[in-house]
């Protein structure tokens, strides 16, 4: 997947990252099996980056993206050793089971539910990723 080249585009480098990221997440979720419902519910106190189906239970997913020189050259993270699930502070899980909990009261579902994160690390001039899922996250 390229990134919007256009001049009109005015997301930030970081916003364009992440979108390149969901839409790999996205791709990865569907070769799985999944169902996607929804893409970037957002409330005020929080976002839910994508909400999947697969049998008869229902994925909220987080995810985190980091770009880096070269998928050979960084295994654990970027240069700086940031690892993209570090980003998963308690203050951004308590947002994630409000968000979650407004979703599932909101549409009136009452089936089972996980929280799974998935990172990928971006290698943008290669044109590659990693991708990597965490699965069943406790809040």
């Amino acid at each position: 997947m390229a990134l919007n080249e256009d001049a009109t585009d005015r997301r930030t480098e970081k916003r364009q990252l992440g979108d390149l990221g969901e839409n790999i997440a996205t791709d990865f979720l569907k070769r799985k099996g999944f169902e996607i419902i929804e893409r970037n519910y957002l409330r005020k106190w929080g976002e839910i980056d994508i909400i999947a189906k697969k049998s008869s239970s229902i994925y909220f997913i987080e995810v985190k993206s980091v770009s880096c020189v070269t998928l050979d050259t960084v295994t654990h993270g970027t240069i700086e050793k940031f690892k993209p699930e570090d980003n998963m502070h308690p203050w951004k899980l308590q947002r994630l089971l409000r968000t979650i909990q407004t979703y599932l009261f909101e549409k009136n579902l009452e089936l089972d539910w996980q929280l799974d994160l998935i990172t990928v690390e971006i290698d943008q001039q290669n044109k590659k990723a990693r991708v990597k899922i965490i699965e069943n996250i406790i809040i």
